[in-house]
């Protein structure tokens, strides 16, 4: 099939206006509107920025691509527009976009397509081709370059399958969400650079018309390495035992040569495999269940912070202000509370926990079905506890699901996304929630029960390790674990358990800042610089200001840093500070139940952990506590 098919001279524009990402689109969309290839502009502009929102489709060399697939679209075509002094586009290399090819196509997208918009894409990063598009003076003269860049790319192409014949060194497999552009424009560049490193290596592609030149067995066990550039699920189970590295698409299109050379040293890592569709995963690494948690806690993070900041906010009008019934009644701390609170963000957080886990088991399948098993965890009573199962519920039988879809008719894979993961997912997942709803909420009241239970030498012991825990790796999966743990207690109605983890979380940074005034011959210039901010990051409850510290010196400054923070965790719990809000650092103090105490025990905890590093780091010698030699400027 020639270009001309998808290219043509009323969908080529040779001097786009906009200055935004937004009107370079509309008027790419206006171009082939007016040639009749759509049926529904809004409705395609929709499903354009639906998957510039996945990831930007700007390339490097100032190309853009952006594409999607969909029934608003009449006749598959490709619009190409000139933006010559460019525009932001999101595109690898940081620079502006000026040369942009808009793909439209339908719901079934053509093979012929697909192979023209591989050949297209072989030529992007060829710095002669670009210059030559920037240059063309008309429409016809921008089809000619395009047409002969395809014949071109046809015979390189034909080079390639030659050389395909003998055995692989490195076997590849690319894919994208979409199935469109990046899957190919990185099927193209390994192939392209591999050539020039007169490297054998086959390429399958996983893209909107299904696998294209599936690896054989025979070709997986000559490689000596395989290379996974794939945002979408690939069945993994045939690499085991392979070399093996996974990165995202973009990351073969951006660095082609950087890839293979990875995959080909000793970088990449024996693939143990982990069943069909699996995350490929390293030998001896972290259980998967505790990945996909705390990829849920992280995404959850957001609405904690942000909800409880907003909930802190309500609260200086007046702990209940937000009460309409309430003498103290204030409009916008009843808005701070409806957005930040049960209505808002705090509403939001235990759906997006579950929704994050499931998606991380499962891809986008398992969004959905988790979500919905969230909300109803949160409506059940259910909690923090309701929320996990939750994820893990929808993620892995998601997993299951997708696994059997595999042997669906071809007639139906076309479906599967859109109607059977969702109704299937829903189904199940919901189901068994319901089935899990009661004990779910005795579960949850035993914690409370528990918690409430706890005399005052157990919650001394309980704050001391949740303080500890909060500085063993500084934002890392075990703060954010028992910074989880305090988040769950507030959701049980119990502050005190979260006021000791803000207090352990707040004393690294602060602790740093201290001992680099205190102890100013034990740091260098840099250090003492970082030290200064180091008080505003602890005030706000942001560990990670301590990182540079303890990556320069982890064998002291850790330590010195749990020592600190236990310290002011159990003296939370022993002064009996309780902490509503989730989040905030010094400006939620006021809220706590004996704020002074609670600024004692911050303080002393920093005092320790000051103290305790000024001991163990030795003194610098005088010209190690100078600024380093600058290679350029005064």
């Amino acid at each position: 099939m020639e270009v001309t098919s998808l290219i043509s001279t009323d969908t080529i524009c040779l001097r786009l206006q906009g200055h935004t990402k937004s009107a370079i689109l509309d008027e790419l969309i206006e171009v082939l509107d007016k040639a009749g290839k759509l049926i529904d502009p809004k409705a395609f502009r929709e499903a354009i920025l639906a998957r510039e929102d996945q990831f930007p489709t700007g390339l490097e060399n100032g190309v853009a691509i952006p594409h999607a697939s969909t029934d608003a679209v009449r006749s598959p075509a490709i619009a190409v527009g000139i933006a010559p002094d460019g525009i932001e586009f999101g595109s690898l290399d940081n620079q502006p976009s000026r040369i942009f090819f808009l793909i439209a196509e339908t719901d079934a997208v053509a093979e012929e397509h697909l192979d023209i918009l591989a050949m297209l894409t072989r030529h992007m990063q060829d710095s002669h081709f670009i210059q030559g598009l920037l240059q063309a003076g008309s429409a016809n003269e921008v089809l000619g370059l395009l047409a002969g860049d395809a014949q071109d790319a046809n015979a390189v192409e034909a080079t390639a399958d030659a050389a395909g014949a003998t055995m692989p060194r490195v076997a590849a497999v690319t894919g994208c969400p979409t199935g469109i552009a990046h899957t190919y424009m990185a099927a193209d560049a390994l192939k392209v650079c591999a050539e020039g490193m007169e490297l054998p290596i086959r390429v399958e592609t996983r893209g909107a018309i299904g696998e294209r030149d599936r690896l054989t067995e025979q070709e997986i066990a000559a490689a000596e390495a395989i290379v996974i550039a794939s945002d979408t699920r690939v069945d993994m189970d045939r690499f085991a035992g392979k070399k093996l590295i996974r990165v995202p698409v973009r990351d073969a299109i951006r660095d082609p040569k950087g890839l293979l050379e990875r995959a080909l040293s000793g970088e990449a890592t024996v693939y143990a495999g982990a069943g069909d569709d699996a995350e490929p995963r390293p030998v001896a690494t972290r259980p998967g269940i505790y990945q996909h948690l705390m990829n849920g806690v992280s995404n959850m993070l957001p609405f904690v912070v942000g909800g409880g900041i907003l909930i802190a906010l309500s609260f200086m009008f007046g702990v209940d202000a937000f009460d309409p019934d309430s003498p103290n009644h204030h409009p916008l701390a009843t808005a701070l509370m409806t957005l930040g609170g049960s209505e808002g963000a705090f509403g939001l957080m235990i759906p997006v926990l579950a929704a994050f886990i499931g998606m991380s088991i499962a891809d986008r399948p398992g969004f959905m079905p988790a979500m919905v098993g969230g909300f109803m965890a949160v409506q059940s009573g259910g909690g923090f506890l309701g929320g996990m199962i939750a994820g893990l519920l929808g993620g892995y039988l998601m997993l299951a699901v997708s696994h059997f879809c595999r042997h669906l008719p071809r007639s139906l894979q076309g479906v599967e996304t859109v109607l059977i993961y969702p109704v299937i997912g829903l189904l199940l997942t919901g189901g068994i929630m319901y089935l899990l709803l009661m004990p779910l909420a005795d579960i949850n009241s035993a914690l409370v029960d528990w918690l409430g239970a706890l005399g005052i030498g157990n919650l001394i012991l309980l704050g001391t390790l949740l303080g500890g825990l909060m500085a063993v790796d500084l934002g890392g999966p075990v703060n954010k674990a028992a910074y989880t743990f305090g988040i769950a207690a507030i959701a049980a109605d119990n502050h005190l358990p979260q006021a000791a983890v803000m207090a352990g979380g707040m004393v690294p940074p602060l602790a740093m800042g201290l001992a680099t005034l205190l102890f100013r011959s034990r740091f260098g210039a840099n250090e003492r610089r970082a030290g200064k901010s180091c008080f505003v990051l602890g005030a706000s409850f942001i560990t990670e200001g301590a990182i540079p510290f303890a990556a320069a010196d982890p064998f002291r400054v850790l330590p010195a840093c749990i020592v600190g923070s236990a310290l002011a965790g159990g003296l939370s719990m022993y002064f009996g500070c309780q902490l509503p809000a989730p989040h905030g650092g010094v400006f939620v103090i006021p809220l706590v139940e004996h704020p002074f105490h609670y600024l004692l025990a911050i303080a002393l905890g920093s005092l320790a952990s000051a103290l305790l590093v000024g001991s163990l780091k030795p003194a610098l010698a005088v010209e190690a506590r100078l600024d380093p030699p600058c290679s350029s400027g005064p």
